[in-house]
């Protein structure tokens, strides 16, 4: 298999609606340090992403999976290759204000600290209400915002006790919540999700993953999950792509690539997830 092959790729599939986000040798290098040699973070990255979709994107920290991420919100420029969301290239980076806001209604970002991309010095629901004033346009009225904001705290499962309380008042989970809440006032088509609950407990990651599946369900998000964790990958998304040093390595439906792995990184990844009587395996041993 080569680099960039995939298998079968499940929702992808002719009959299918056009994707929303369609990457094509995409390329990222960062200039060297001090005349060191510069970076290829991400070398000839191909997928698409179609409505109503949950792929992953799944590596080791500086696999380049978060840099692929941070490409399409604009984040980070496009060295090479094509980056379009519905069809629109986002390779040339944003140039007017107007587009960064059209393109933030489209695609959301949520990070993996939520406090860290919070405003302390906001109240909950001043946040969320933030965010649907600068997406619902000049003829929403002030109440109207507050109302909605209210009504997507509610369905992120904060109620309205909440709206009146600083981040640092919420736990980390109720914190991601708002973090989600704040993507979901743009109603955008793609949310990104990058390790949103790598930093969180299994048992809150489990409440976090339940209300991602049921926003899906209820609004026909897709996302884009960035994740090391096969767990929560196989728990989420419906395809996904392993990256390996900037390249994807392999690709296809989840649940058939994590039960029958054929690439030794793929393998080696699959076996560092604990389960009972688990035991640490080399990586050389799974790719003899």
């Amino acid at each position: 298999m080569t680099p960039n092959e995939t298998r079968a790729t499940g929702p992808a599939t002719a009959g299918r609606a056009e994707p929303i986000v369609v990457a094509r040798g995409l390329r990222k290098i960062f200039p060297g340090r001090a005349g060191d040699e510069p970076v290829i973070a991400v070398d000839d990255v191909s997928f698409e992403l179609f409505p109503n979709e949950c792929l992953a994107i799944v590596g080791e920290s500086g696999s380049g999976k978060t840099t692929v991420a941070r490409m399409l919100v604009g984040l980070e420029t496009v060295t090479a290759g094509e980056l379009a969301v519905r069809g629109e290239s986002r390779a040339a980076g944003v140039k007017r204000l107007a587009d960064r806001r059209r393109w933030a209604k489209e695609v959301q970002y949520v990070f993996q600290d939520p406090y860290s991309s919070l405003n302390g010095r906001q109240r909950i629901g001043d946040i969320v209400a933030t965010s649907v004033a600068l997406h619902a346009g000049d003829t929403a009225t002030r109440r109207a915002v507050q109302r909605r904001a209210l009504e997507i705290l509610d369905s992120v499962g904060l109620d309205e006790r909440f709206a009146a309380k600083h981040p640092h008042q919420l736990s980390g989970g109720q914190r991601q919540r708002v973090a989600i809440a704040r993507a979901l006032a743009a109603d955008p088509a793609v949310i990104v999700l990058d390790e949103a609950v790598a930093a969180l407990d299994v048992s809150i990651q489990a409440q976090i993953l339940n209300l991602l599946a049921d926003i899906r369900a209820a609004r026909e998000v897709s996302y884009l999950f960035i994740s090391h964790d096969l767990a929560v990958v196989n728990q989420i998304s419906d395809r996904m792509i392993v990256m390996e040093q900037g390249r994807v390595v392999d690709g296809g439906r989840t649940a058939e690539l994590l039960a029958e792995p054929v690439h030794p990184y793929t393998r080696s990844l699959r076996a560092a997830v604990p389960r009972p009587g688990w035991r640490p395996v080399r990586r050389e041993r799974l790719a003899s």
